[in-house]
């Protein structure tokens, strides 16, 4: 069932632009891989062409461990997820 809701949701996020085409993880077929070789392009190419550069590392590993599901619920709400998945999601909650 899990999977059934993760497609809807999936699917309803892509066809609705909801989902930054930037966004690689998660995402069937992206890799967070692909985000690291963009971005090491991007800093070899500022040190070839001797430009200054800040990088800022931070790490979000625990920022989702406990989401609250009410504002979950509003936001697919809001981004005109189907009544139909909605309600099974909230069931899951």
């Amino acid at each position: 069932m899990e999977q059934i809701i993760l497609s809807a949701v999936v699917r309803h996020a892509q066809d609705n632009q909801v989902i930054r085409p930037s966004q690689r993880g998660f995402m069937k077929g992206r890799s967070c891989l692909t985000n690291l070789i963009s971005f090491y392009d991007k800093v070899t190419r500022l040190v070839d062409e001797e430009k200054a550069m800040n990088v800022v590392y931070l790490d979000f590993s625990k920022a989702f461990d406990i989401i609250s599901h009410s504002i979950l619920l509003e936001k697919l709400t809001a981004h005109g997820l189907d009544g139909h998945t909605l309600h099974w999601v909230k069931k899951l909650a």
